[in-house]
């Protein structure tokens, strides 16, 4: 890859690259502000798992709608203004979880908290795509993901490390204080964050705003395979990451230990998937063909596990092939959403259109506690990853729906030149 970045243009990029990056993995550090610190919330407040559940159910849901909300705000503002604001945001979700002494505050302090994650994606895509040379957006594409994912493999360690070294008090101010740092970084490289505005009828061959209207994206079955393709995929993963230790313990038998070292496994396995698809994606073209190979391969993999085939001694392999499939699938679902938004708006609608096709990754983390907990509840495990490996089959239609519309839209659009 540093072949890549010799000439001064591509040492912009790779600096517009680094920046988006850093900043993302601090959107994801934020996804897991409240969870590591559950069991001194519990104690000091006498709330149960409902409750502190709860928490999250709020964090998302506000950062669902506010991401569709915050694609329109990219698109008239500029991504800049609007991720500083999302940056600040999550600064005052760490400083009020430090200062928290009632429920209500830990609530405060997770809307917060999903209010400035719902940024992250419209401007950041918007940033990369209109920053970044095409033939490097497969590698932002993939730093991008494997940043997201270092920010949630760092926030336990760092939130819990704190809280028992000192409590959970010091845990927030320095999660605050980490945001800030994060937001003074981004103003003092706010020029490689710049991006003009582009009004929709000063693009050539894209219908402007005032026929089309603001909403128009919305009648566009390529953007809603694409809100689908996400909420499937998040439906799977929400699966794993909150019921993957106990589903391995209790169906194969490994210890609690080894079985979390499963969930580990499988985010390694992601993130030597998202570097590995970012040369991929970078190859240009048949990245739908890309996301059905890689899922197929990560399908394969929850079905053996759901039907109980395969000795216990190679779960956690098997759980690491399933997490790289996910993980190469990453750029090119990332560069298959572009050719969605271009295809029929244009890069005025970049920020719309991402804000609401990943709003689906937050619908689908929000309901799939609601989906898996009573199947975990009475003790269907095999179903639960049956149902992991049902999702990765329909997001492999998906995104072959997303591929052909595309392909579909740039043929008439070339016909009608």
């Amino acid at each position: 890859m540093p072949a890549l970045f010799k000439t001064a243009a591509a040492r912009q990029d790779a600096r517009v690259i680094g920046v988006v990056g850093f900043a993302h993995g601090t959107s994801h550090f934020f996804h897991l502000l409240l969870p590591p610190l559950f069991p001194w919330l519990m104690r000091d407040f006498g709330l149960n798992f409902t409750e502190v559940g709860a928490l999250m159910t709020i964090f998302f849901i506000i950062s669902g709608v506010g991401q569709a909300a915050a694609g329109f705000a990219v698109d008239r503002f500029g991504p800049s203004r609007v991720l500083m604001l999302g940056v600040t945001c999550l600064a005052l979700a760490g400083f009020t979880l430090a200062t928290a002494t009632h429920y209500s505050m830990l609530a405060l302090s997770a809307a917060f908290a999903g209010l400035g994650n719902s940024v992250f994606h419209p401007v950041d895509f918007t940033i990369l795509n209109r920053r970044v040379s095409p033939e490097r957006l497969g590698h932002a594409f993939s730093v991008h993901g494997l940043s997201g994912n270092l920010g949630w493999a760092a926030a336990p360690v760092f939130m819990a490390g704190i809280a028992g070294v000192w409590n959970w008090h010091v845990s927030g101010f320095a999660a605050g204080l980490l945001a800030t740092v994060v937001l003074l970084l981004l103003i003092w490289q706010r020029d490689l964050l710049h991006v003009p505005l582009v009004h929709a009828h000063t693009e050539r061959g894209v219908q402007s705003d005032a026929q089309a209207g603001a909403f128009a994206f919305l009648a566009s079955l390529g953007v809603w395979l694409c809100f689908a393709f996400f909420l499937v995929t998040t439906l799977a993963l929400g699966a794993l990451q909150n019921f993957g230790p106990a589903l391995l313990h209790n169906m194969y038998g490994l210890s609690l230990v080894t079985a979390t070292s499963g969930l580990t496994a499988y985010m390694l396995g992601g993130a030597a998937g998202i570097i590995a698809g970012g040369f991929l994606a970078s190859r240009g073209g048949g990245h739908d063909r890309v996301i059905v190979m890689a899922l197929g391969l990560s399908t394969l993999c929850a079905s053996v596990m759901a039907l109980g085939v395969i000795p216990s001694w190679s779960v956690l392999g098997v759980m690491a092939v399933l997490g790289l499939g996910v993980g190469i699938a990453g750029p090119s679902r990332d560069l298959l959403v572009r050719h969605a938004a271009t295809a029929g708006f244009g890069k005025a609608a970049f920020g719309r259109v991402y804000g609401f096709v990943y709003s689906g990754l937050d619908l689908g983390f929000a309901v799939s506690p609601l989906v898996f907990g009573p199947m975990m509840d009475h003790g269907q495990y095999a179903a639960v990853l049956g149902g992991v490996a049902l999702l990765q089959g329909v997001s492999i239609l998906t995104a072959m729906g997303v591929g052909s519309r595309s392909r579909f839209m740039r043929r008439a659009a070339v016909g009608a030149s």
